[in-house]
């Protein structure tokens, strides 16, 4: 099977976290453990050295052992491998270990012009396959234009897109690029707007004859109870392939869903704590050790523990308890 049809199977995609002892080195058991762990909950991919695995992996000198190790568990699989790609290098590397794509990170070109963007998205998509990225500007993206992602879309080997602008008007702009550059039946989309998951997921685009929709999800939340979130998404399919009206009860879990994120992601601290509570949940888990990031400033963030103890007593229904 092409990776485009796999990519249009619809996927539960993990944006892979980064184990660390106490010490803030790399926890080699545990980064593995992690993999298998997204493994045996029915992840159709996974999403190594993105956001949540924490970019600063590249300044430690822990992005080829990253990678290699999540490939080494996840290639017999058989799934998709997908790996953060921040430079032409990356790619590079990435291709090598034999990632299926690369998730292209704009988060380098903050002050560059679209045109700069455009021109390195295509010299990247030379080497492997493209996943495109619209990071929110909260943790280090910047706001694209429609004009960006129409000419974007008009690149050969991109084969996908996760938006994740957190914005309901900048992610209708991604979806009409897609709709109105002829590529909807080629681009995959993907929801990266972990506060608006599961209505994402439901929602059907129509831009004059062309309805697409977003197949599958590359999330931070996923990385979490994703045994769960595969199960949500088979039921969402199954929606969408017997065209039936969507139940209430879908709309209810897309609230719940997004009153737990915003615990996990510390959005009441302007996700500071986004990665430490995503860590948090793990470690209940038994999957980390600990919440330990690469930065010694970066943890949970004022109240985040509260609100945790709150949305995990009152979502059981949302985690993989066993």
């Amino acid at each position: 099977m092409s990776l485009r049809s796999r990519l249009f199977e619809g996927l539960v995609i993990p944006a892979h976290p980064l184990a660390l002892t106490a010490g803030r080195q790399l926890n080699e058991a545990n980064q593995r453990g992690l993999t298998r762990y997204y493994a045996r909950a029915g992840a159709g991919g996974i999403a190594v050295a993105v956001h949540t695995t924490q970019f600063a992996i590249r300044e430690h000198g822990l992005l080829e052992p990253v990678l290699k190790m999540a490939i080494e568990e996840w290639k017999p699989t058989g799934r998709l491998a997908i790996a953060g790609v921040c430079a032409s290098n990356e790619a590079d590397l990435a291709a090598k270990l034999g990632y299926d794509a690369g998730l292209l990170s704009l988060a380098p070109f903050r002050n560059s012009t679209e045109d700069e963007m455009l021109a390195y998205a295509k010299s990247v998509s030379e080497t492997i396959p493209v996943v495109g990225f619209y990071l929110q500007p909260a943790v280090g993206g910047r706001v694209l234009s429609y004009s960006f992602w129409r000419r974007f879309a008009e690149i050969d080997n991109v084969v996908a897109i996760k938006v994740a602008p957190f914005h309901r008007y900048q992610t209708i702009d991604v979806m009409r690029a897609v709709a109105e550059s002829g590529r909807a039946s080629e681009i995959a989309i993907y929801t990266g707007n972990d506060d608006n998951i599961i209505n994402d997921l439901l929602t059907v685009y129509q831009f004059g004859d062309v309805k697409l929709r977003m197949v599958g999800g590359l999330l931070g939340q996923w990385a979490v109870w994703t045994q769960r979130a595969v199960e949500i998404l088979n039921e969402i399919k199954h929606y969408h392939r017997h065209h039936l009206p969507v139940p209430e009860k879908m709309l209810t879990l897309n609230a719940q869903l997004t009153d737990a994120n915003a615990a996990i992601f510390d959005v009441a601290n302007q996700f500071h704590g986004c990665i430490a509570g995503i860590h948090e949940v793990l470690r209940r888990q038994g999957l980390l050790e600990g919440i330990w990031c690469l930065d010694p400033n970066e943890g949970l963030g004022p109240g985040q523990l509260a609100e945790l103890d709150r949305v995990l007593n009152a979502y059981p229904h949302l985690q993989d308890r066993d």
